[in-house]
C-alpha cells in the first residue's frame, strides 16, 4: 500500500490579496511513504558542504528570486546534491528506523521538512554515470546519464571564499556559460549540481545570466559517518529528453498533470476567497538548456 501526504506551497510572484493567485507559482509535493522506507546507504560521507543557491523561475522578472539551502555531500566513491530539508529529514528519518517508530510517526516527520526542490542529483552513482532523481507531484523520475565533465578554462584570477583561497575557472555546460571558483586546498573534483572537474572544490558559481547561482556558505568533516542514501531503485527510469518534456507539461498545468499521470490522487488548490483554483502556465527557467 502506498501512504501519500501533499504539501502545497504557493510562491506569490504578483500582490498580496485578492487576484494574486493569478501570479503565483505552485509547487505540490506528494511525499509516499516508501520513497524513505527503501532507502538504502550507498556510500559515507567524508565532508558536507552547504550551498546558497539562488535561481530566476521567471526571466519576465529577474528581481524575484527564489532561494534554497543545499547540501554537498561527498564520499569516497560517489556524492549526492540535494536540499537541506531533505538533508535533515534523512537524519531524522533514518532515526526513526533504527527506532522502530510507527508510519505515522514517520509520516507526521515528513510533513515537518518540505522543499521546493524534489531534485538529488549523484555524481558517479552507479559508476561512470550521474543520475537524477526527481518528483512531480507523485511521479518519481530516476535519469542515469554517462557522466559530463564541463571542459574548463582556467584563468589566473583569484578571491577568497570562507578563507580558502579560490581561482578562476569558465566554461559552457549544459546550454549555460559559467563562472566558477574553486580551492585547490580541498582537492576534490567536486563541486555544486553537475558542476565538477576542477582540480578543487568549487566554492561558487554562477551563469552568465545570473539565473542560478551557487555560494558555499559552510564546509565541515562528516565527524558523525553520515550515510549518503539513495531511494530511487524503484523509481520511473526516464531518459533526459523525456524528462524535460515532463517538467514542461507539469509547468504548464500542475493539477491537468496530476490528474492524468496520478489518478489516485486528489488535490484542489484555492485562491484567497477559497474559491478552487487552476494554476497554468507556470514559469519556467530551466537549468539544463538545449543546445541551439
Amino acid at each position: 500500500m502506498k501512504h501519500f501526504v501533499a504539501t502545497i506551497s504557493l510562491l506569490c510572484m504578483g500582490l498580496s490579496g485578492a487576484g494574486s493567485m493569478a501570479d503565483a507559482q505552485v509547487s505540490i509535493n506528494i511525499f509516499n511513504l516508501n520513497d524513505v522506507l527503501n532507502a538504502k546507504p550507498v556510500d559515507t560521507a567524508r565532508f558536507v558542504v552547504q550551498f546558497q543557491a539562488t535561481s530566476i523561475a521567471d526571466t519576465l522578472h529577474p528581481e524575484k528570486r527564489e532561494e534554497e539551502s543545499m547540501m554537498l555531500k561527498v564520499g569516497d566513491k560517489c556524492s549526492v546534491y540535494y536540499s537541506y530539508a531533505k538533508s535533515l529529514a534523512d537524519s531524522v528519518l533514518e532515526a526513526d528506523k533504527a527506532a522502530g517508530v510507527s508510519q505515522e510517526v514517520i509520516m507526521e516527520h515528513i510533513k515537518q521538512y518540505s522543499s521546493k526542490v524534489n531534485a538529488q542529483v549523484y555524481k558517479n552513482y552507479p559508476e561512470g554515470k550521474t543520475t537524477t532523481l526527481d518528483a512531480l507531484a507523485a511521479s518519481r523520475f530516476r535519469c542515469e546519464e554517462k557522466t559530463e565533465r564541463p571542459e574548463w578554462v582556467l584563468h589566473p584570477d583569484t578571491m577568497t571564499i570562507l578563507s580558502y583561497p579560490c581561482r578562476k575557472a569558465t566554461c559552457h555546460f549544459k546550454g549555460r556559460d559559467y563562472d566558477a571558483w574553486y580551492t585547490p586546498e580541498i582537492p576534490k573534483s567536486e563541486g555544486p549540481w553537475k558542476l565538477c572537474g576542477l582540480p578543487g572544490l568549487i566554492l561558487k558559481a554562477q551563469d552568465s545570466r545570473e539565473h542560478y547561482t551557487f555560494v558555499c556558505t559552510g564546509i565541515e568533516l562528516s565527524h558523525d559517518k553520515s550515510l549518503i542514501l539513495f531511494n530511487g531503485a524503484d523509481f520511473e527510469p526516464i531518459n533526459r529528453k523525456n524528462l524535460q518534456k515532463a517538467y514542461e507539461r507539469y509547468a504548464a498545468d500542475p493539477l491537468g498533470y496530476i490528474a492524468l499521470t496520478s489518478p489516485q490522487v486528489k488535490v484542489t488548490v484555492t485562491d484567497d476567497n477559497g474559491k478552487p483554483y487552476q494554476p497554468k502556465d507556470m514559469p519556467y527557467n530551466p537549468i539544463e538548456l538545449a543546445e541551439r
